[in-house]
């Protein structure tokens, strides 16, 4: 049965974010004070180290233990024949990555939660990597950025309604993403000798970019939140798609051959990829 479950554990679907997690170098188990991690979900409890860890278990027909953990905590997925005791002591085996997750998860929330913006009079926001402060009631009209002053100014009543103003700032978001993206496109298509047919923009919560065979990009128009270089690695990114259409080595080194510092960049977007508007 030991042999059994080390296969299972082998063979064990650990990441909530793919593959690439299980490649990715050990890190310690957070240091905690004992505490309860609950689950909405869950229907039993374990305690791993000085955690007392909520589950959620589904049985099903399956080889492998599956262990995800997300926004409401660890599911457990596990083969009908199983026991219990099995189960459990997958878990133990497991904890320091269930525990960092866990972690991970609970920082991603507060992270939400201090992301969101108000839309209001006095509120704030990025914009390539800065803040802004809005302010309403501006005398000109439409919306006008103060560089100097990190202002962005709106023309409308102070007491507009967050609708309204969500509407007029995302809007003029969208054009300064378009009017950004466009030349790097350009720029990065001409050093992989790529030919890009059209770019779009687009309002995925779960992707910052596309690309398909035919030359068509798609960038997600909130990446005008983030700083020049994780804007530009997202568009060498796709635009290496044009030649590698997978994420090989040899992909990898395309994106490298225009952007040599690119693994930089693409731990920032990782660390600061939260959407919450």
């Amino acid at each position: 049965m030991r042999k059994r479950l080390a296969q299972l554990l082998q063979d064990a679907q650990l990441s909530l974010f793919g593959p690439e997690v299980l490649s990715t170098p050990a890190t310690p188990t957070p240091v905690l004070a004992a505490q309860h991690l609950p689950n909405p979900r869950a229907q039993r409890e374990l305690r791993l180290g000085e955690q007392r860890v909520a589950y959620e278990l589904k049985r099903a027909r399956r080889r492998s233990i599956g262990f995800v953990v997300g926004s409401e905590g660890l599911r457990v997925s596990a083969p009908r024949w199983l026991p219990q005791e099995d189960i459990e002591r997958a878990l133990v085996q497991k904890s320091d990555w269930i525990l960092r997750k866990l972690v991970e998860q609970r920082e991603r929330a507060r992270r939400v939660e201090a992301a969101r913006i108000e839309w209001r009079d006095g509120a704030s926001l990025n914009f390539l990597g800065t803040r802004l402060t809005l302010r309403l009631g501006a005398a000109q009209a439409g919306v006008n950025l103060d560089e100097s002053a990190q202002l962005l100014h709106l023309h409308l009543p102070v007491l507009s309604s967050e609708d309204e103003v969500r509407e007029a700032v995302q809007a003029w978001l969208k054009r300064r993403a378009r009017a950004l993206f466009e030349p790097r496109c350009a720029h990065f298509a001409a050093a992989l000798g790529v030919q890009m047919t059209s770019l779009r923009l687009s309002s995925a919560q779960t992707r910052w970019g596309s690309a398909s065979a035919d030359g068509s990009i798609r960038l997600n128009w909130r990446l005008i939140h983030f700083s020049p270089a994780i804007i530009d690695y997202v568009v060498a990114h796709e635009l290496a798609h044009l030649r590698e259409m997978n994420h090989s080595p040899r992909f990898w080194a395309v994106v490298a051959s225009v952007l040599p510092d690119f693994e930089r960049a693409r731990a920032q977007l990782r660390e600061e990829s939260i959407i919450a508007e």
